[in-house]
């Protein structure tokens, strides 16, 4: 009990004095993580908003494959990924395997399906709301979907904070595709891992206090959104 109140102590100190290691670990993981939430977002959202306005044959098939892919296991997706970057997978050339970029695609991957997922059952109210009076002005489902995206715009926020939190707490594809390698492409969520499994408690402990400390504060702005959106809604 001695040692865990030291080591939670020491982690206490790494984080206040913003322990140079500590501070390079966790600017990565926030490069990366917003990084791929950019990337899943351009296609996410408009996929999304598409989604919620379009009917086509094959969409409930859509559906059912999106919903599929939200629950995609992190280490096949990894796995996945590094065989196409891998030396010979068709993107070996590029030389992208064990590198940042690497994770951004791995986070990227998987957090998209989830911000497709979202949208569209956010967007398919506006749509009932505005669809009318959107087709009177002319408005097919390829138009509508900038007004509706523009639209919940605040609504959507929430759904990319939840992207945002899925992608910072990922371990198992971007330890897979990035390798955890120290100075270069170790992240949060794999440095904790390593340092447990090592027993270097304090530096795990500091790590996994300013992980939650992210997902709290993610969360209370997700629910502060909320509010906001339902007040300018009512």
């Amino acid at each position: 009990m001695q040692d865990l109140a030291s080591a939670f102590a020491t982690a206490l100190g790494l984080v206040a004095t913003a322990d140079p290691a500590v501070m390079r670990i966790l600017l990565l993981s926030l490069r990366v993580s917003l990084t791929a939430l950019a990337l899943a977002a351009l296609v996410g959202l408009p996929l999304g908003a598409l989604l919620a306005v379009a009917r086509f044959p094959g969409r409930q098939a859509v559906l059912v494959a999106l919903n599929a892919l939200m629950g995609l296991p992190p280490v096949v997706a990894g796995l996945l990924i590094y065989l196409l970057l891998s030396r010979a997978g068709p993107l070996g050339p590029l030389g992208l395997l064990f590198t940042p970029t690497a994770m951004v695609i791995a986070q990227a991957v998987l957090i998209a399906p989830i911000l497709a997922a979202l949208s569209r059952q956010v967007l398919e109210g506006l749509w009932e709301e505005y669809a009318e009076q959107l087709r009177s002005f002319g408005a097919g489902p390829w138009r509508a979907v900038p007004t509706l995206l523009w639209d919940g715009r605040f609504a959507l926020m929430t759904v990319l904070l939840a992207g945002f939190g899925r992608a910072a707490a990922e371990v198992g594809a971007v330890m897979i595709v990035g390798g955890n390698i120290e100075g270069f492409t170790r992240v949060m969520t794999t440095a904790i891992a390593l340092e447990t499994s090592k027993g270097d408690l304090p530096l795990a402990l500091a790590l996994g206090l300013l992980l939650m400390a992210i997902v709290l504060a993610v969360n209370a702005l997700a629910q502060g959104l909320r509010e906001a959106a339902a007040e300018r809604a009512g």
